[in-house]
C-alpha cells in the first residue's frame, strides 16, 4: 500500500499523518510539503522495513531503486525538517491543534447562511468551501464566471491570501495560526464571497 501524505501528513489533517485516522501503516509513503512546515522544499519516502531491505545490497548487485526526489537532500532544508519535527514534539503541536480544528469547524458552519455556498468540507486544517449559482438545485457556476478566482481577488484586497479550486475557496493555514488570525481569515472570506455573489 502506497499513501500519499505530500498535503496531509505532518498534522493538517489534526493527526500526524492522514492515515493514521484509518489506523493503517502504508507499506511506502510519500512525505513533503509540512515535513519543513512549508518553509523550504524537502521530500522523502519512507518505507516498511520489508521494502527497504528489497533494494539493499551491493553496487554490483544492482537491488538499487533508481529513484530520487529533486527536493530530496538539501541541507538547509532538512535542517528546517529536524528543528519542525522537534517543535511538533517539544510544543505538543497535535494537541494544540485540536481547538484550532474546532474552532474552524464552528466558523465555517456559518458559511451556510450565505446563499451561494454549497457543499463545505474539512478535515482538520484543511477545508473548501463549495460556490453555487442556486444552492437549491446544487447548479454550479459556469466555469467562464470564474467565481472563486473573483472571491480570492476580492480576499486579496483585504488582505487575505488563497485561492481556488475552480469555484471551491480553498481554506489551507498554517498549523501555528492563531486563533484571532483565523478568526480574521474567516471573516475575510465570508464577506468575500458575499460580496462577490450576492
Amino acid at each position: 500500500m502506497i499513501a500519499d501524505e505530500v498535503a496531509t501528513g505532518f498534522g493538517r489533517t489534526g493527526a500526524m499523518f492522514a492515515c493514521n485516522h484509518a489506523g493503517v501503516v502504508p507499506d511506502i509513503m510519500a512525505i513533503s510539503k509540512g515535513i519543513a512546515a512549508g518553509y523550504l522544499p524537502l521530500a522523502a519516502t519512507v518505507t516498511v522495513d520489508k521494502v527497504y531491505s528489497a533494494f539493499l545490497g551491493s553496487y554490483s548487485e544492482l537491488k538499487t531503486f533508481f529513484h530520487g526526489h529533486t527536493f530530496t537532500g538539501n541541507p538547509l532544508a532538512c535542517a528546517v525538517a529536524l528543528k519542525s519535527l522537534e517543535l511538533f514534539e517539544q510544543d505538543n503541536l497535535l494537541a494544540e491543534l485540536q481547538p484550532k480544528i474546532e474552532r474552524l469547524k464552528q466558523r465555517l458552519g456559518n458559511f451556510k447562511e450565505l446563499l451561494h455556498v454549497g457543499d463545505i468540507r474539512q478535515c482538520g486544517m484543511a477545508a473548501g468551501i463549495e460556490l453555487v449559482e442556486n444552492r437549491e438545485t446544487g447548479t454550479p457556476y459556469p466555469w467562464e464566471e470564474s467565481i472563486g478566482i473573483k472571491v480570492c481577488l476580492e480576499a486579496r484586497k483585504r488582505g487575505v491570501f488563497s485561492r481556488p479550486l475552480g469555484n471551491t475557496i480553498v481554506i489551507f493555514p498554517p498549523l501555528v495560526i492563531s486563533h484571532s488570525e483565523l478568526d480574521m481569515l474567516l471573516s475575510v472570506l465570508m464577506e468575500s464571497i458575499r460580496t462577490v455573489t450576492e
